[in-house]
């Protein structure tokens, strides 16, 4: 393997990375593409491994030496110190980040990712570890816009809407709207990080991915995830797609996102892991501002995508508009925007999504489609009569 050599020109020394939910989506790409390209070494700690057991099978594997799974759960194992103190780098990746769980699991939620992280800060900075923490881009909550008058002009300004690490206010709903207990528990570790760094010089990178989208992103229901599950948009709109069932539209689906392929998110992660002195003390949007929808036009693109990929005609009433306390429950808020500003990770990393909307879309829902079309058919088979 040839040398690697960082952004300023020096060679990149082989590390070991202790990677905590190295077995779900995002860890599974970024474990991929550490073994195909780098020397680092990984310890991928995880409950389940299936995202990654071609990884790990067979032992034949080129790096079969370079990646060891370890089954934990960093809650209650007292293996995650010595784990972390054999490594250079920890990645954090573990939460439970589905806006479903939000309002009818907010302890779980506030638990997952705020208590269950301080183990992990805790250990890294006493033993002087470096880590990558993964964080959300829920943190900036609503945007200064949403609060103006609907027809004022300043909707349209920027400076009301893009969100910026070093400058925007987080600004969340009310106690009793518990679909914020993601974002504030996401907020208080990355403060306890930051505080962490500012007092005993703990060396850390933050993450705020802003819908990062691919393959293998998390689960078909009654497939590979529990039957009454509701995982997030994307997975949500491609099992009613595969089902020919309409896709559901909250609140008629008027609020806008921006979704940056999975290929391009790992790039710039990255970059940050072997470019340390760029990225340590920094907090970086990672997204695609170019690629902005409303959750409508989302949809409207994945039904034609998806008849594109399955040859399959799209339903004759594609879409139906669902209120939130009827799909999510009671003590359901959300933003209306979500663009990053990308200033910083572009002038620290020199990083630029490259993937269009479109060509991510294809891509994941040619995906899906060979990954689950005939085990749902299979699913939804009726038995017939003797």
């Amino acid at each position: 393997m040839a040398m690697r050599m960082d952004l300023d020109g020096r060679p990149i020394k082989p590390i070991t990375i202790c990677m905590i939910g190295a077995g779900g989506f995002i860890g599974s790409h970024l474990c991929e593409k550490l073994m195909a390209e780098t020397p680092h070494k990984v310890l991928a700690l995880d409950v389940y491994n299936d995202k990654i057991k071609h990884l790990l099978e067979p032992e034949t594997n080129p790096w079969a030496d370079r990646i060891q799974f370890h089954r934990l759960n960093i809650k209650h194992d007292s293996r995650l110190e010595g784990l972390i103190k054999m490594a250079d780098l920890t990645i954090n990746l573990a939460a439970i980040c589905t806006p479903a769980d939000y309002n009818t699991r907010p302890l779980d939620t506030i638990y997952s990712n705020f208590i269950d992280a301080l183990p992990v800060v805790k250990y890294c900075s006493e033993n002087s570890k470096r880590l990558i923490h993964f964080s959300t881009c829920e943190v900036y909550g609503k945007t200064i816009g949403s609060f103006l008058p609907k027809d004022s002009p300043l909707r349209q300004d920027p400076a009301y809407y893009v969100l910026k690490e070093d400058a925007s206010p987080c600004i969340f709903g009310s106690i009793e709207k518990q679909r914020w207990s993601y974002a504030c528990a996401k907020q208080l570790i990355e403060r306890l990080i930051y505080a962490e760094g500012a007092e005993n010089g703990l060396e850390f990178t933050i993450v705020r991915p802003f819908n990062w989208i691919g393959p293998r992103m998390d689960f078909i229901p009654g497939i590979d995830g529990p039957s009454e599950g509701v995982p997030r948009v994307l997975a949500c709109f491609s099992n009613n797609l595969l089902r020919r069932e309409p896709l559901k539209l909250v609140d008629g689906g008027q609020s806008q996102r921006t979704f940056v392929y999975i290929k391009d998110a790992i790039e710039a992660v990255f970059l940050m892991i072997e470019n340390p002195d760029r990225a340590n003390g920094q907090i970086f949007n990672v997204g695609n501002p170019n690629n902005e929808v409303t959750v409508r036009q989302l949809a409207e693109m994945m039904t034609e995508v998806y008849s594109k990929v399955s040859g399959e005609p799209s339903l004759d009433v594609p879409t139906i508009d669902v209120s939130s306390k009827e799909f999510y429950g009671e003590g359901y808020d959300d933003s209306d925007k979500r663009i990053p500003d990308m200033t910083i990770i572009n002038r620290q990393l020199g990083w630029n999504p490259k993937t269009s909307l479109w060509d991510l879309l294809e891509s994941t829902l040619t995906y899906q489609h060979r990954t689950y079309a005939e085990a749902i058919k299979k699913s939804m088979a009726k038995p017939t009569a003797s």
